[in-house]
């Protein structure tokens, strides 16, 4: 495993772009701050969000404002609201992210969840 180095560096959310992303449902809004080996982005999901796939990704998905359910695709379901997170490593629990109201999450994701 190569061990990247990030310098210190603070992110400023407001300057950083928001792209569309199209759900099964609702939209997506991405601000993504992409290093070497690690991404950061803050995702805002409109009111009636639901992923258009599962997803094999390792995330730590920490929730600031509203709620979801992340489902897993043997069916289990996690409301999470805000203040709650959730971890998980690559190829371990296919997951998509569905809101009535819509949610505002950090999500960091790279190479560490492997």
């Amino acid at each position: 495993m190569t061990k990247s180095m990030i310098p210190f560096q603070t992110i400023n959310w407001e300057a950083i772009p928001k792209t569309e992303h199209v759900g099964e449902t609702g939209t997506a809004y991405w601000q993504t701050v992409q290093l070497e080996c690690l991404r950061v982005r803050i995702v805002a999901y409109s009111k009636n969000y639901k992923a258009d796939h599962w997803c094999k990704k390792g995330h730590i998905v920490h929730c600031l404002e509203g709620e979801f359910v992340s489902e897993l695709e043997d069916g289990s379901k996690f409301l999470l609201t805000a203040g709650m997170t959730y971890i998980v490593s690559d190829d371990l629990s296919s997951h998509r992210s569905v809101t009535k109201k819509g949610v505002k999450l950090m999500i960091i994701d790279g190479d560490f969840l492997k």
